[in-house]
């Protein structure tokens, strides 16, 4: 006897659909979602790459929050560091 890979194939399909369907009544995440909150129903959807958008939109804000805050920071470091060098020109 001599299968194909092609034949392989289209009978492992068959066995997952047929098993999909044996178990669809057995499910339980699937259900009760009308009362979950909007939170819930929005990652429970089909769109979940908004999701992603979104959650990786809010990561790149405040990393770039930090970084200018922390640019801010070393700015003024640098003020005080040349004026304080300036001063000791001046008094000596």
């Amino acid at each position: 006897m001599s299968y194909s890979i092609i034949q392989a194939q289209v009978d492992t399909t068959a066995a997952v659909d047929t098993l999909t369907e044996s178990y669809s009544t057995s499910w339980k995440g699937g259900s009760g979602f009308e009362d979950a909150g909007p939170i819930i129903q929005a990652a429970a959807s089909h769109d979940l790459i908004f999701i992603v958008l979104g959650v990786s939109l809010i990561i790149w804000f405040v990393l770039l929050f930090f970084i200018i805050r922390v640019d801010k920071k070393v700015g003024m470091l640098e003020n005080e560091l040349q004026q304080s060098t300036e001063k000791k020109r001046h008094e000596t």
